[in-house]
């Protein structure tokens, strides 16, 4: 039973899960989505009225579950969630907990999958991330639509080949963000009040050189695109499950290389590296040492190479680098500009990046250089707009003064004033 508001923690959310792990038989398949809220469902079945747009039974349970919560809690405006610190270590305490097999679901066929029925099996199923720039109410609808398609397909499968097994289906991170429990009471409107955020939601990407760090690297999304087609999320990899090789990154006092290799990350694509290559030089007009991110390079199945120039992402040698947005789009602050033809058939998406690749004390990031500068094109409309507003006052001040008055009036008691041309 839960309640308005509650947040299950990871300990309650332990003893929740614990039926899973001595049930026979032990098959249990996760499907991990990148960001999700049970508002999610909610919102978008309303949308549709009395008719269900979720298709699987997986979904269409969820939604019967949270109309019977609504229908008997007190408030429909809060609901109940799971602790985003919880989920996001849920793989690796699933693994702790017994003997699983782990099998990573990539092309979605389980069909041709092996599983021998006197172990536990536990299936991981990476779904497609929820682009944080979607806005578009029917554009979200529609990934999520897709996920609950693939979400069927796997448990269609599943069931077709007479395997019984139990199902979770979460996110690492939250997609929207809930009101507070602690001011749930509170009537009065708090005017810019916003939920703050954990600054990292997942510890950074490490490298290190004996017991020191040389490189920090974390990202809220990190992900590519092929062709404009092949979409391949790299973040969970990269910074949950780090199922990525470091070991071909490189550390100097000038130079500084992040390699990151990748074995299968999507069908198609038997290996996958990305390197960041970031120097650390000395500039006399600012007597002082920056460190910049020189290029990015990506090498796919050891024979096609991909080589982008970047363009604004420099620091103090001192300090880490920060952007919220960085990537292939003319639209980011931080440009990552092909510098070859196999270039042009990547695209790169990476939010909220901060890298460090030189200085690090206490494996920790230092202070980061934001690549947002001071005048934002904010703060530009706003000194135009006010420049022309001031040149408009100046002008009609002195258009006032400008203004005369006669020197002679006419008299209706006296003859008619006569004024001479040469006057």
């Amino acid at each position: 039973a839960v309640h308005e508001g509650q947040v299950v923690s990871a300990q309650e959310l332990m003893l929740l899960l614990q039926p899973l792990f001595t049930q026979n038989p032990r098959n249990l398949v996760l499907f991990l989505q990148d960001r999700l809220s049970t508002d999610d469902f909610t919102y978008f079945s309303e949308s549709y009225g009395n008719k269900n747009p979720f298709q699987n039974q997986v979904n269409k349970l969820l939604i019967n579950l949270l109309q019977e919560i609504l229908q008997s809690s007190p408030s429909s405006l809060v609901l109940p969630a799971v602790d985003c610190k919880a989920t996001q270590n849920l793989l690796s305490v699933l693994q702790e907990s017994g003997d699983w097999k782990l099998t990573n679901v990539t092309n979605l066929n389980v069909s041709q999958l092996e599983l021998n029925a006197s172990n536990p099996n536990l299936l991981v199923v990476q779904l497609q991330p929820l682009a944080s720039s979607l806005s578009l109410q029917f554009v979200e609808l529609y990934m999520i639509l897709f996920t609950d398609k693939i979400i069927g397909r796997v448990t269609m499968d599943l069931q077709e080949r007479g395997i019984h097994f139990s199902v979770i289906y979460t996110a690492v991170r939250p997609s929207r963000i809930s009101r507070r429990t602690d001011v749930v009471a509170e009537l009065r409107r708090q005017l810019m009040a916003a939920e703050e955020e954990d600054s990292l939601s997942y510890p950074p990407l490490n490298v290190t050189t004996g017991n020191y760090s040389c490189i920090l690297f974390y990202a809220s999304n990190f992900s590519l695109k092929a062709n404009s087609s092949v979409l391949i999320d790299l973040t969970n990899a990269t910074f949950l499950t780090q199922n990525v090789d470091i070991s071909a990154s490189e550390c100097s006092d000038s130079n500084t290389t992040l390699s990151l290799k990748y074995t299968k990350p999507v069908n198609g694509i038997s290996s996958l590296e990305i390197r960041f290559l970031m120097t650390n030089k000395f500039y006399e007009v600012s007597a002082r040492k920056w460190s910049t991110l020189n290029s990015v390079e990506i090498v796919q199945d050891g024979e096609k190479f991909a080589k982008f120039n970047v363009s604004g992402i420099s620091a103090p040698a001192e300090y880490s680098f920060h952007c919220q947005l960085v990537g292939t789009s003319n639209l980011y602050p931080a440009r990552l500009v092909p510098s070859n033809n196999e270039a042009k058939n990547w695209d790169v998406f990476i939010s909220k990046l901060q890298i460090q690749g030189f200085n690090i004390i206490d494996n920790q990031f230092s202070y980061a250089s934001d690549c947002t500068g001071f005048f934002t094109p904010g703060i530009w409309m706003g000194l135009v707009t006010s420049i022309i507003l001031l040149w408009i006052l100046t002008y009609g001040i002195h258009m006032i003064m400008q203004l005369t008055t006669n020197s002679r009036f006419d008299d209706p008691k006296g003859p008619a004033l006569s004024v001479p041309q040469t006057e």
